[in-house]
């Protein structure tokens, strides 16, 4: 699975001082969720950060390893397209779709934006998402597996 390596060079630490800097940091968000390994994306957060996602609250990495392992066991086959909506100092505002299915094999596309906060270090100390889902047939899928590298920096289609 393809993904975008951390450059020791270039840590992508805020403030994000460029629009390339902090489209770099929305792929290698991207990437670390596509690989559906919650020990991996957690390595992304403060051992303290603090989520909002859907109605759910989730507080430091031990929750977030187990919020994302109930996640990906739910929403099979799991695809994800995030786009760069904003930024500045150390702050992002993303929007983002995702594809999966149910274990009754219904499709579903979840729309949604995040609020994102890091620290010094280029962890994320703290996520806010607010998610919506609409349910779609199979033949209306339009992401299939992770970004290709061609497709980086494609922004999401509306609807």
């Amino acid at each position: 699975m393809a993904h975008t390596p951390i450059d020791p060079a270039n840590p992508l630490v805020p403030p994000f001082i460029d629009e390339a800097q902090a489209r770099a940091k929305v792929q290698r968000a991207e990437d670390a969720w596509n690989s559906r390994d919650p020990q991996r994306v957690a390595q992304a957060y403060t051992p303290d950060s603090i989520w909002r996602n859907r109605d759910e609250f989730v507080t430091g990495r031990t929750e977030i390893i187990g919020f994302l392992t109930r996640k990906w066991e739910r929403e099979l086959e799991y695809a994800l397209r995030k786009e760069l909506w904003g930024f500045r100092g150390n702050r992002m505002a993303v929007r983002f779709q995702y594809e999966w299915h149910d274990h009754d094999g219904a499709w579903w596309r979840s729309y949604g934006n995040e609020l994102w906060e890091f620290d010094e270090s280029g962890l994320m100390r703290r996520r806010e998402a607010s998610i919506n889902d609409l349910a779609i047939t199979a033949e209306q899928r339009r992401i299939f597996g992770p970004r290709p590298e061609s497709e980086y920096g494609t922004p999401l289609p509306l609807a």
